[in-house]
């Protein structure tokens, strides 16, 4: 079967979907989350954290890694409202899940993520929908995390260079949180890409209008590919973020946001992402961007893109 109920983390309950090639593992006693992504010959790209691994009903919210279903813009209480019981799930297909969380008194917000992997490769489809079940309205942003495995290396693509005076308006947009330090050695600032390296240091955190619609990761010789959707005249949260990244010394973080919407009641929200996962990948040189570009352009028309 492509989908079957198995142990996980300490976790008894949830759902696998295998294709021969690539496993998904998706929690169904907390929630909504995909816990563990990875091809047959890889370990799992993202991170966990073993001590919150297979607990429910905590009265506090748990991080657990994997990819999670957030809301945007963060809320210091309202982005912390614990996740920690079981969630809805339906089996859509053979290789489509969809699993749902209901509202609460203090964010009337039903969430509904819904995963298909292909059937014959790594590539997964992710859509974060968010439904408004309360009597107010509601301004909200679906917000995709993926936490991944320490000790590797991120490559955002910038949009192209133009030239003065020709190009007069701006063509990118950049925005840093109070805790990121721009001399901070772990990013690389090009022409072509931003490198982010995930290293053994405190907080740090971009974001970006992101119109190239791709972010990747690299570590040990697997690489993981995440579209960001980009909508023309959307309004996005965090000053304008269709994409995030953080990192400190324990994982690295790449965020898809969807755009900002004012929910009526009984009115919903949405974005898609799409994951690839491939294995036996050089490291990417460290030298010009000329040779990232040759590195990745393989990978990159694998999952449909360009550089």
């Amino acid at each position: 079967m492509a989908i079957d109920h198995v142990s996980f983390g300490g976790w008894e309950n949830n759902l696998r979907i295998a294709n021969g090639r690539t496993e998904l593992i998706i929690t169904l006693d907390v929630g909504p989350r995909v816990i563990s992504y990875r091809t047959a010959d890889c370990t799992n790209v993202f991170k966990t954290f073993d001590w919150q691994l297979g607990g429910t009903n905590e009265s506090d919210w748990m991080s657990r890694g994997g990819h999670r279903f957030w809301l945007a813009p963060e809320h210091p209480v309202l982005s912390y409202l614990p996740d920690n019981t079981p969630v809805e799930h339906r089996v859509l297909s053979e290789y489509a899940v969809e699993t749902s969380n209901g509202p609460v008194e203090e964010r009337p917000i039903r969430k509904v993520m819904t995963v298909t992997l292909d059937e014959t490769s790594s590539r997964v489809t992710i859509t974060h929908r968010a439904e408004n079940h309360g009597g107010e309205p509601l301004q909200v942003a679906t917000w995709g995390l993926s936490v991944l495995v320490p000790g590797g290396c991120e490559i955002i693509p910038l949009p192209p260079l133009g030239e003065h005076p020709r190009d007069l308006l701006p063509n990118r947009s950049m925005i840093l949180w109070p805790f990121s330090d721009m001399t901070d050695r772990r990013w690389r600032w090009g022409q072509r890409f931003i490198v982010l390296r995930q290293g053994d240091a405190g907080p740090a955190k971009l974001g970006l209008l992101h119109r190239e619609r791709w972010v990747a990761y690299h570590r040990d010789d697997s690489l993981f590919l995440k579209t960001i959707e980009f909508r023309e005249g959307a309004t996005y949260p965090d000053l304008g973020c269709n994409f995030e990244t953080f990192t400190n010394e324990e994982m690295l973080e790449v965020e898809a946001l969807g755009s900002l919407a004012d929910l009526e009641p009984g009115e919903a929200t949405e974005h898609t992402e799409h994951w690839n996962l491939f294995e036996g990948v050089s490291a990417p040189p460290r030298g010009e961007e000329e040779a990232i570009v040759w590195w990745i352009t393989p990978f990159l028309e694998r999952a449909g893109f360009t550089v």
